[in-house]
């Protein structure tokens, strides 16, 4: 008989695969990719505020919500200062230097506050957003994600043409009447979600790179935008789903698992051209 906890961990790889399948192409088409690496000051500073109000408030359920509220009020603020004029890469190092100090100083509250309280929870709860631990999962955890990652399924879904049109011709966008930046924000947005969905999966250290490989893959693989999602899906699908079989089996932390194949499919494609 299968343990329950494998089954989450199947269950929320399904759901993760499918999100970032959808989402990696985007990533690479938009240029997004140091987006991905300011969602990680985002998402750690969000998490570091929500676990000191966890630890005042005893309620360790806070956490994700808070992590999720920063980091999409700190996208909204990035696509706000490319409306004013900075350059994509501009706002994000603008807005993730900021972060990055303020998360050293929220460290510095939280380890306080930690010296007051039972923290041995909220330690575990550190360490599974930094490297990601899909074992860990609760089925509270497993809800959350399956919904929310369903509702952001959709949206994604319902505007996944207007991101290409964004992605590879934003002034015929704009010709036609369309709002780009409205577009863009949504966009941010959307990353901001789905990455403060799947962090206790996959990890902080490595969301970047699960982010970005497979949509890179693809597009090394084919031009045809189908076929590109067809890889995309394919590729984080079977990484997600080996690296909890060879996570169970191994003990190594399936974050790191998938990280390695990806890097490796990767290597092996530029090393053939």
């Amino acid at each position: 008989m299968i343990p329950e906890f494998i089954l989450r961990a199947i269950l929320a790889s399904i759901m993760v695969s499918v999100l970032l399948g959808l989402l990696s192409p985007i990533i690479n088409t938009k240029g997004l990719a140091f987006l991905t690496h300011a969602l990680f000051h985002t998402l750690l500073f969000g998490a570091v505020l929500g676990m000191i109000l966890a630890l005042i408030l005893n309620s360790y359920g806070v956490v994700l919500l808070v992590a999720l509220i920063v980091t999409i009020l700190l996208l909204i603020l990035i696509a706000h200062l490319e409306k004013l004029g900075f350059t994509s890469d501009s706002a994000v190092g603008i807005i993730s230097s900021f972060v990055a100090g303020l998360t050293v100083l929220g460290f510095g509250i939280l380890y306080k506050v930690m010296a007051t309280r039972p923290y041995f929870p909220l330690t575990q709860n550190i360490v599974s957003y930094l490297t990601g631990d899909i074992f860990l999962l609760t089925l509270d955890d497993l809800t959350v994600l399956t919904i929310g990652g369903t509702t952001a399924f959709f949206a994604l879904l319902l505007l996944y043409r207007d991101f290409l049109y964004l992605s590879f011709d934003p002034e015929g966008m704009e010709s036609y009447g369309g709002n780009t930046r409205g577009y863009l924000t949504i966009l941010y947005v959307l990353v901001g979600v789905m990455g403060a969905l799947i962090v206790q999966t996959v990890g902080l250290i490595t969301l970047q790179v699960v982010a970005v490989l497979p949509g890179a893959i693809a597009i090394m693989v084919s031009s045809d935008l189908r076929k590109v999602l067809a890889v995309s899906l394919f590729l984080t699908i079977t990484v997600q789903l080996s690296s909890v079989v060879l996570a169970y089996f191994t003990g190594i932390p399936p974050s790191g698992i998938a990280t390695i194949l990806l890097g490796t499919v990767y290597g092996a494609l530029l090393f053939r051209r």
